[in-house]
C-alpha cells in the first residue's frame, strides 16, 4: 500500500473518532489532531518530492500503487503523485489546519459539523491522489455531497435556496462527467481507466475526442467557476459557514482546474487544440465579468465570492493557452488564490461573528477596534490585488507572461483583456479596505466589541504566513509544478 492512501485513511480514522467522541473537547482534540498530521504528512511529501527531483528521479509519477477494484470496468484504486497534486494536497491540509480553527467557536451541533467537514476533506484529499478516472470521480462526489448539508444547516442568509442550487448545479456537472469518463474508456479502447496508461495510447478517434471533450471541461468547469455556469458560486459562498467557505473557495474550486487539465485536456489533446479558442471566450469573460462583479457588491462574502469567479477563471485561462509558463502560472494561481481566499473568508467570519453585518455600508473603523483582524484584512486585500511580495504577484504575472509567448493576435487580444482585471481587483479591494477599517466609528456598539482570540489568531497567522513565504520564495514550488506541467503538455501539443 502506498504511503498516500494515509491522505484517505486518517480523516477516515478523524470520522471514527469524531463519531465517539463524547465532549466539545473531544471533538476539538480530534480535529486539531487528525489535522496536524495530514498537514505534517503533505509536508514531508512536498519535502520528499523535492528531494527526489533534486537527485535526479526524473518519473513523471512517484509513490505510484494500484490494486484492482471493480474488474469488469477495469476499475482500480490507482495513486501517485506529481508536482501538481503535491502541492494541492499541501494546500488542502493548510486549509482543513487552519478551518478547524477558525471553526473553533462554532455552535450549535459542532460534532456533526465536523463530521460532514471532514468527509468533505476526505473526498478533497482522494481526488488528488488518485489516477484512476472512476476513482478520482467517487472522490469528486465524495467532496460535493456535504456541501449541500453543511451550507443548508450551519450557514446563514437565504441558506436552503444557496444549498440547492449548488448542488444541482454540481450534479449537472457530474452528469456530464461521468458522460464523458465513460465515452473516454469506451471509444479508446482500453483495458483501464488509469489516466496516464490512456494518455500514453494515443488512439482515441479525433472525432470523438471533440464529442467528448465538452463534457468532461465544463462538468469540471462548472466547479471551476465557468461563465455561464458560475452562478452557484456566489450564493454558495455567501451562505456557507467561515471554514467551509474557506474550503470551498480554496480547495474544491480547484478540483476543476485540476481536472480539466489533467483529464479533459491531457486525455482529448486533439479536441483541446481545436476547441480551446470557444473556452477560451468563456474563461476571459469570467475573469472580467467577476472582477466588475465584485466591484458593484455591498456583502463582503459576495465582494471575495465574484473576487474567486475572476480568479478561478483566471486559471482556465491560463491553462487554455497552453505555454509551459501560463500552465505553471495555472497551477500557482490555484496554490495562491487558495490561499488567499481562504484567508480573506476567515476574517470575513470572524469580522462577521462580531458585528453581526457583512454589509460594507454598516460597518466602519474597525482598524480601532480590531486591530489584528484589520491588518490581516489589509495583508490579504493586497495579496489579492497582487502586490509584490505576496502570493498572488508571481502566479497572475506567471499567467501574463505565459499567456502573451502565444504570437498570434487572437490570444494576444483576451491576454490584454484579461489584464485589465489587476486594475479592476485593485479598485474594488482599496474601495473595500477604506470604507471598512478606516475613518471614525459611527456605531456605537462596535466600541464594545473585542480583537480576534487565540485560536482565530492561528487561523489568521497560519495563513499570511503561506501567502507571504511563496510570494518571497515562489522558486521551489515554481520549479516542482514545472516539472509535473511539461510532460502533461508535450501530451497535448
Amino acid at each position: 500500500m502506498s504511503i498516500l492512501t494515509l491522505f484517505v485513511v486518517i480523516p477516515a480514522l478523524m470520522l471514527l473518532g469524531l463519531w465517539l467522541a463524547k465532549s466539545l473537547n473531544q471533538v476539538r482534540g480530534v480535529m486539531v489532531a487528525g489535522a496536524s498530521c495530514l498537514l505534517a504528512l503533505s509536508v514531508w511529501l512536498t519535502i520528499y518530492f523535492v528531494q527526489q527531483r533534486a537527485a535526479g528521479n526524473t518519473d513523471v509519477m512517484l509513490l505510484t500503487a494500484s490494486t484492482p477494484w471493480f474488474k469488469p470496468l477495469n476499475i482500480a484504486y490507482s495513486v501517485g503523485v506529481d508536482g501538481i497534486s503535491v502541492v494541492m494536497l499541501l494546500l488542502s491540509s493548510i486549509i482543513v489546519f487552519t478551518g478547524t480553527f477558525a471553526s473553533w467557536q462554532l455552535k450549535p451541533m459542532t460534532k456533526e459539523y465536523f463530521l460532514w467537514f471532514t468527509l468533505l476533506s476526505t473526498g478533497v484529499y482522494g481526488f488528488f491522489i488518485c489516477t484512476d478516472m472512476f476513482t478520482m470521480f467517487m472522490f469528486y462526489e465524495v467532496a460535493l455531497i456535504p456541501m449541500y448539508l453543511l451550507i443548508g444547516v450551519w450557514g446563514s442568509g437565504n441558506k436552503e435556496y444557496a444549498a440547492m442550487k449548488l448542488t444541482l448545479m454540481l450534479m449537472g456537472g457530474s452528469a456530464l462527467l461521468i458522460l464523458g469518463i465513460l465515452g473516454i474508456y469506451y471509444f479508446s479502447g482500453a483495458t483501464t481507466m488509469n489516466v496516464n496508461e490512456i494518455a500514453a495510447m494515443h488512439n482515441i478517434p479525433v472525432e470523438t475526442q471533440k464529442v467528448f471533450f465538452p463534457f468532461i471541461f465544463i462538468g469540471f468547469g462548472v466547479l471551476g467557476a465557468l461563465f455561464p455556469f458560475h452562478t452557484w458560486s456566489p450564493d454558495g459562498h455567501a451562505s456557507a459557514p467561515t471554514a467551509v467557505s474557506m474550503l470551498h473557495a480554496g480547495v474544491l474550486m480547484k478540483l476543476g482546474g485540476y481536472g480539466c487539465f489533467r483529464v479533459a485536456m491531457y486525455l482529448l489533446p486533439d479536441a483541446a487544440n481545436e476547441l480551446a479558442w470557444i473556452f477560451l471566450i468563456l474563461t476571459t469573460i469570467s475573469v472580467v465579468y467577476g472582477a466588475f462583479s465584485a466591484c458593484v457588491q455591498t456583502d463582503l462574502k459576495y465582494i471575495n465570492a465574484y473576487s474567486s469567479v475572476s480568479h478561478c477563471g483566471l486559471v482556465l485561462f491560463a491553462l487554455l493557452m497552453m505555454t509551459k509558463t501560463s500552465c505553471t502560472g495555472a497551477i500557482l494561481q490555484m496554490l495562491s488564490h487558495g490561499l488567499m481566499t481562504a484567508l480573506f473568508f476567515a476574517l470575513i467570519g470572524m469580522i462577521y461573528g462580531r458585528t453581526h453585518t457583512r454589509d460594507i455600508r454598516y460597518l466602519d473603523g474597525l482598524m480601532k477596534i480590531m486591530p489584528f483582524l484589520a491588518v490581516g484584512y489589509v495583508v490579504a486585500g493586497l495579496a489579492n490585488l497582487g502586490l509584490p511580495g505576496f502570493s498572488g504577484f508571481i502566479a497572475e504575472m506567471t499567467i501574463f507572461v505565459g499567456s502573451f509567448e502565444n504570437g498570434d493576435t487572437f490570444h494576444r487580444v483576451a491576454t490584454i483583456i484579461a489584464c485589465t482585471s489587476i486594475v479592476v481587483t485593485a479598485v474594488y479591494i482599496l474601495r473595500v479596505v477604506g470604507k471598512i477599517l478606516y475613518g471614525e466609528v459611527k456605531n456605537p456598539h462596535y466600541l464594545e466589541l473585542t480583537d480576534a482570540t487565540w485560536d482565530e489568531r492561528v487561523a489568521v497567522i497560519c495563513l499570511i504566513a503561506c501567502v507571504a513565504g511563496l510570494g518571497l520564495f515562489p522558486l521551489w514550488a515554481s520549479n516542482v509544478i514545472s516539472d509535473a506541467v511539461g510532460p502533461i503538455l508535450a501530451n497535448i501539443i
